[in-house]
């Protein structure tokens, strides 16, 4: 291990590396894998809070993986889907890198790292409908497609001699130089002894997989908290349309349980799954009458949603999705994973309709990056959920682990070459002891339940910050979350530090409440509805004053709210067809 090989004057381990990762899903093993191979001598250390290759949402991802190979389809049939996904506001130059990278970054996987997808007879890769695909191009691994990629890159990644790595370790805050003009590496927090342990390098990755976990349902793996998100905000990163959260249409209801929001995947609905309410209506032909449950994201979701609110959900506070429609024997042969997901929670997916309800997704939004994955703060990178611009307003299905594989690759290659002849620039020590003070505030004082608070949030933001807003309503909402933060000072955490969960529960939360205040401030300024942020009281998309992205940073202890109009040089606004 690029030893703890001194200490600080705080007494605490310093770990020098060239370059530090910060999450091992897609994003992270890529970025890895493409700085390892990349032919330069450099240390990368990897850090995760899970363990490697068992944590995280990119091992979640059932559907499968957007990507243009049939010659019958094209980079600009795929880019223009995504464009019309994102309503438009996507970063054209990092949706273009999507499309076109991601051809090479799926022979990558199977060439190179061993991953194999599902073929067809005549041996090609099989690909399968999505919703808003404008072609069948989701390449999958039966319905456990983020396993197998998962797995995969993390078995190559242990056989990288170059790439050490710290499991159970979770980053508190990123450091900057004494001269505040880069950024040196992050104060990780060793979960399992809860010491601290920093670390000094020369290009710091953030890809820790963002995770709206603040809501009341949420799909994302219960060990995300928008970590990634929250360290560069406070680091001083440009946000760019955190307004823009994503609510899957169909997480299940396991009453009691917090599983409640886990997802069965778009590729049923793609497949011919119906959505029914609780009086028996298919829904969808009355929102999206000519596509119905293959609309995108946004438009289930907040259908779904409207349905519930009408009284017409199911007795949990739901619907319906009935695969049964497409013949028991052709739902367990595609979709294994999720027939035995349904059963462990005793559903019969092949039979019987079963409880769904839209559940809190994924970040379109996040740290604004070049197409070399630079963020505007030096020696910052980030991939994956965690940066922002790729997706616009709405994420297709397909779309997430491509952006985690192909960034995370690009984010490697350039940070490979910009190591090279760089400096390692030692860390501001007061500010170490600035965030060491903050974090342990509420160690062995007696002090209110963090619980309620949390419980308080989740609901908080699920009513007001959630699928449908309004003005009063975003407000109330922020001063929920103001309110919040005060109380947080005054929670009691005692027992050991070790594997301490109400402490790390408590971070998590407080970077949670960081991430909702910027939602919130975002989303009262698009005063329009666009994708998945739906304003009650503007339900009209506005492309005559809302063709623009949003941006927030923390400067000097304030927010800074700012817009720029959407650079459309890829696509020009005269040669879309807007709805």
């Amino acid at each position: 291990m690029g030893e703890k090989n001194k200490m600080s004057r705080l007494n605490i381990p310093v770990i020098e590396t060239d370059v530090l990762i910060l999450g091992a899903g897609g994003a992270g093993l890529c970025a890895a894998l493409h700085a390892a191979d990349a032919g330069k001598k450099i240390k990368i250390l990897l850090v995760t809070k899970a363990i490697i290759g068992k944590g995280g949402c990119s091992r979640m991802v059932q559907g499968g993986y957007n990507v243009v190979l049939n010659p019958a389809d094209s980079f600009q049939k795929h880019f223009t889907d995504t464009l019309k996904g994102g309503q438009f506001i996507n970063n054209q130059d990092l949706a273009w890198t999507l499309v076109t990278t991601a051809p090479g970054r799926i022979k990558e996987m199977e060439t190179k790292y061993g991953c194999f997808f599902d073929r067809n007879p005549d041996g090609t890769v099989h690909q399968k409908p999505f919703a808003g695909q404008s072609f069948d191009r989701t390449v999958h691994k039966g319905d456990l497609t983020g396993i197998e990629i998962v797995s995969r890159l993390a078995e190559q990644v242990f056989r990288r001699e170059s790439v050490e790595y710290l499991e159970e370790h979770r980053a508190l805050d990123l450091l900057w130089d004494k001269e505040r003009k880069r950024i040196v590496g992050a104060l990780l927090l060793d979960m399992g002894r809860g010491e601290f342990v920093l670390v000094n390098a020369r290009a710091t990755l953030v890809c820790a997989g963002g995770g709206p976990t603040m809501y009341k349902l949420f799909a994302p793996s219960l060990d995300k908290s928008a970590d990634g998100i929250s360290l560069m905000y406070r680091a001083g990163a440009e946000m760019i349309d955190m307004e823009m959260v994503q609510f899957h249409p169909t997480g299940l209801i396991v009453k009691g349980s917090n599983t409640s929001g886990t997802l069965l995947e778009e590729g049923l609905r793609g497949a011919g799954a119906h959505l029914y309410n609780a009086q028996g209506e298919r829904y969808m032909e009355r929102y999206a009458p000519e596509v119905k449950e293959r609309a995108t994201r946004d438009v289930v979701s907040r259908s779904g949603f409207m349905e519930i609110m009408a009284g017409r959900g199911t007795p949990n506070g739901g619907v319906y999705i009935d695969a049964s429609v497409m013949g028991a024997d052709f739902v367990k042969k595609n979709f294994p994973g999720m027939v035995e997901r349904c059963k462990d929670y005793g559903f019969d997916l092949p039979h019987q309709r079963v409880e769904v309800s839209p559940t809190a997704h994924y970040f379109m939004g996040g740290a604004l990056i070049d197409s070399a994955c630079h963020t505007g703060l030096d020696g910052l990178y980030t991939a994956g959920e965690d940066s922002g611009g790729v997706h616009g307003a709405n994420r297709l299905g397909g779309n997430g682990i491509a952006d985690s594989t192909v960034f995370g690759g690009l984010a490697g290659d350039s940070i490979a070459n910009d190591v090279i002849g760089r400096e390692l620039s030692s860390f501001d020590e007061s500010q170490v002891a600035e965030i060491v003070k903050r974090v342990e505030a509420p160690l062995g004082r007696e002090g209110i339940d963090l619980y309620p608070l949390r419980d308080t949030m989740r609901q908080s933001n699920w009513e007001r910050l959630g699928i449908i807003r309004e003005e009063k309503g975003l407000q109330e909402g922020l001063k929920v979350i103001r309110e919040l933060k005060e109380k947080m000072n005054h929670v009691g955490i005692l027992g050991d530090r070790s594997y301490n969960i109400l402490w790390n529960d408590w971070l998590n939360m407080a970077n949670l409440l960081d991430v909702s205040e910027i939602v919130g401030i975002s989303a009262l300024q698009r005063k329009e509805s666009r994708g998945a942020h739906y304003r009650s009281d503007f339900p009209k998309k506005n492309n005559r004053e809302y063709l623009k992205n949003f941006f927030i940073r923390l400067q000097n202890g304030e927010i800074k709210l700012y817009e720029r109009p959407t650079v459309m040089n890829r696509l020009k606004p005269e040669e879309i067809k807007f709805e």
